[in-house]
């Protein structure tokens, strides 16, 4: 597993976080596109957001036939389905997930910044955990949802469970000289485990997926809670991870954009 405890590097500037401190989102696909239109402007803005029950999968799930009529069923039964615009696989949303959304304008390829934008925000993530006494680093974690190289986890090798999730999604800024670099912003997404049932989420996850015939399965026992790996957990803990995130977002810069 790679330590995330690193240096970020030469950077573009500071993150711009609202005064909200922690948004509400109804619909998780919705969250970033704010944020989309600021960093095309040449900002960079961050936002610590939470929705309510539910799943959100990508867009190739389209290829299964029950998909509309399982997201229905689960929608009645208190859990709406939600497609993105990005790859990778099935992630929950709900009570006790806190997600991270970075947002910024970058001049280099994606073949040259793709990885650095992966460790840059695995390394937000670490230096506000590692502040709350988690210790963690990055890796896959088999048997875990949306699993790849970048979770970000606890423990070791095959010991190792799954705290959060990362993703980026790329998009073309309009109308931009024909000459010249071209400029793109990058959304860089992470899915944090604070303190969600995490047997609950996994039985939505798993019966959907039961339900479309995907043969997929994800074990719970792969993922860990912030919750969980603190013995004094309470019920301040949602506030107190927030306020550990936004400092460490607040204390990164934005990575190299050029």
């Amino acid at each position: 597993m790679k330590n995330t405890d690193q240096s970020v590097g030469e950077t573009g500037g500071r993150f711009s976080l609202p005064p909200t401190r922690l948004t509400f989102c109804p619909d998780p696909t919705l969250a970033e596109d704010g944020l989309y239109a600021r960093a095309a402007d040449g900002e960079a803005v961050a936002l610590l957001w939470h929705s309510p029950q539910s799943l959100v999968v990508p867009g190739n799930y389209k290829h299964f036939a029950r998909l509309e009529t399982v997201s229905a069923e689960f929608a009645s039964a208190g859990c709406p389905v939600f497609l993105r615009r990005s790859g990778g696989g099935l992630v929950p949303q709900g009570p006790g997930i806190i997600n991270i959304s970075l947002a910024y304008p970058m001049w280099r390829t994606l073949g040259e910044a793709a990885g650095e934008v992966y460790e840059h925000l695995c390394a937000i993530l670490s230096d506000a955990l590692g502040d709350m006494g988690v210790p963690t680093g990055w890796q896959a974690v088999e048997g875990s949802f949306c699993d790849g190289r970048y979770n970000l986890a606890c423990g070791e090798g095959e010991g190792a469970r799954k705290i959060a999730g990362t993703a980026q999604y790329w998009r073309s800024v309009a109308n931009q000289p024909a000459d010249g670099p071209r400029c793109h912003v990058v959304l860089a997404h992470a899915v944090l485990l604070v303190d969600v049932d995490l047997t609950m989420a996994h039985q939505y996850a798993n019966r959907f997926e039961a339900a479309l015939g995907s043969g997929r399965f994800y074990q719970a026992a792969k993922t860990v809670s912030v919750a969980e790996m603190l013995s004094d957990a309470d019920r301040h803990l949602r506030d107190e991870t927030v306020d550990a995130l936004a400092a460490a977002i607040g204390r990164a810069g934005v990575p190299l954009q050029r």
